[in-house]
């Protein structure tokens, strides 16, 4: 994957908030992209695979996988952080405020890298986090 806009961004200014809606789509196409390459199935049964790990209850455990394993840079540590920490107002209901929060670090990461056009980076963090569970 190349990023689509070729636009030079201060993303270390970015809001981690931002940078979370950012990887929110990120994360998105990535996970369709795998699922699409890996298997042809019917739309409604890829979509409910895509539902199975673009929440944030995946996104919590697959972060969870990386600390645990002390996987992201100091600088992806912090930015990680930041998006982990910033004030959110609405929690969904089916996900605790925990997991919400880690989700919002992990898209905050996504996104951060994205615009850094760390591509190769991306997709080891996906590699290692996230691809086991589409298998």
């Amino acid at each position: 994957m190349e990023k689509f806009i070729d636009k030079e961004c201060r993303a270390k200014s970015v809001s981690p908030l931002t940078l979370a809606f950012l990887g929110d789509g990120v994360y998105d196409l990535l996970i369709r992209d795998f699922l699409v390459t890996q298997a042809n199935r019917p739309v409604g049964e890829l979509n409910r695979l895509k539902i199975s790990v673009v929440c944030c209850q995946a996104q919590s455990k697959a972060m969870k996988k990386l600390l645990d394993a002390d996987f992201l840079t100091e600088e992806e540590m912090s930015v990680y952080k930041r998006g982990r920490n910033s004030t959110v107002n609405n929690v969904p209901k089916n996900s605790s405020a925990a997991d919400y929060h880690s989700a919002t670090g992990f898209e905050a990461l996504l996104g951060f890298l994205y615009l850094q056009n760390k591509i190769d980076r991306i997709t080891e963090i996906f590699d290692f986090a996230v691809k086991e569970e589409l298998l």
